[in-house]
């Protein structure tokens, strides 16, 4: 069986599925990071691929931007997780054509993001390759209890922080070499991405989320993840999808980007109804809007997404898997 007919998640399902879960290992594969309990200590730790020609284009994205990215896509999956971030490993494939002065400004992205942060890069490796090729690691700590994608129940409101949709527009902007006004806005997003470690730490201490997971495939795409580890179902309300004024401006209507684009790194979570109050209060401290746009229902539902008139529709776009085009 050629892995293009599993796809991406179905590989990493089979490969969960055969790996030893091992001593100290509270959750392994399938969530955001892994789980570890060292000695009482809670650590999470998460890993990342990033290669060129398909995760990114140096036709259009700066070394500085690419290693800046990098650490962000890692502290991403930690703030999912309701960590802090704190060592970063780095190995990197470089091609021989590449100057020096490339790959100074590569790790001058990570060392920006990093000091804001609180990450130290500690090690890693280097080897010739054909094309760039990055392997990161994150380890992190959990100071409060982790949340895992398996929490969520029916019933249960889901929210979303910042705005979706603004990365994948912004790489068609730059694709385009637009300079239409707010395209700056939706590249810088798309290069610059934030990593919402506030508002998943603040989110984990107060216990709110069921569960919780990175927009990085994308809204529909990584709520699948959610649904099929809490055993749930879902309805998404499209008017009520977060979406930046500089989106709004450049998207002409089109909201398969808010859906499906990804690379967004909000964080997409579950609550009870009984917690809007709470979540309300915490909203100042949290530095980003949080909007609700759906709850969880019982599993036989499946995922629903409504228009503004209440009709039930299927979006064109669900979100990026790797081996399979997308859906």
């Amino acid at each position: 069986m050629r892995i293009g007919t599993v796809g991406e998640f179905g590989l990493i399902e089979k490969i969960r599925k055969a790996a030893p879960q091992g001593r100290g290992v509270r959750a392994g594969i399938g969530d955001d990071a892994a789980w570890l309990d060292a000695g009482g200590a809670a650590l999470l730790v998460t890993a990342d691929l990033l290669i060129e020609k398909v995760h990114f284009d140096l036709r259009w994205t700066s070394f500085y931007a690419l290693g800046y990215k990098t650490l962000a896509v890692n502290l991403s999956d930690i703030a999912a997780m309701g960590g802090v971030p704190a060592y970063l490993t780095l190995s990197l494939g470089i091609p021989p054509r590449f100057h020096l002065e490339d790959i100074k400004e590569f790790y001058r992205g990570v060392r920006r993001l990093a000091s804001r942060s609180g990450v130290s890069l500690v090690g890693g490796d280097t080897s010739r390759a054909e094309r760039l090729f990055i392997s990161a690691a994150l380890i992190g700590r959990a100071p409060y209890r982790p949340i895992l994608r398996s929490g969520a129940r029916p019933g249960d409101d889901l929210y979303v922080t910042g705005t979706l949709g603004d990365s994948a527009l912004g790489l068609r902007l730059l694709k385009k070499k637009s300079r239409q006004a707010g395209a700056d806005y939706l590249i810088r997003r798309h290069n610059l991405p934030t990593a919402r470690l506030t508002a998943g730490s603040l989110l984990a201490r107060a216990r709110l989320p069921g569960a919780m997971i990175d927009v990085s495939d994308g809204l529909l795409q990584d709520l699948g993840h959610i649904c099929e580890e809490s055993g749930v179902g879902a309805e998404i309300w499209e008017e009520a999808l977060p979406l930046s004024k500089a989106y709004r401006s450049l998207s002409a209507g089109d909201l398969t980007m808010a859906f499906g684009g990804g690379e967004d790194y909000e964080l997409l979570f579950s609550t009870r109804p009984r917690a809007r109050k709470k979540l309300a209060r915490l909203q100042p401290r949290i530095g980003v809007r949080v909007t609700r746009i759906g709850r969880c229902l019982p599993p036989s539902e499946g995922i629903n997404v409504f228009d503004r008139r209440g009709r039930r529709y299927a979006p064109a776009v669900t979100g990026y898997t790797h081996f399979k085009s997308r859906a």
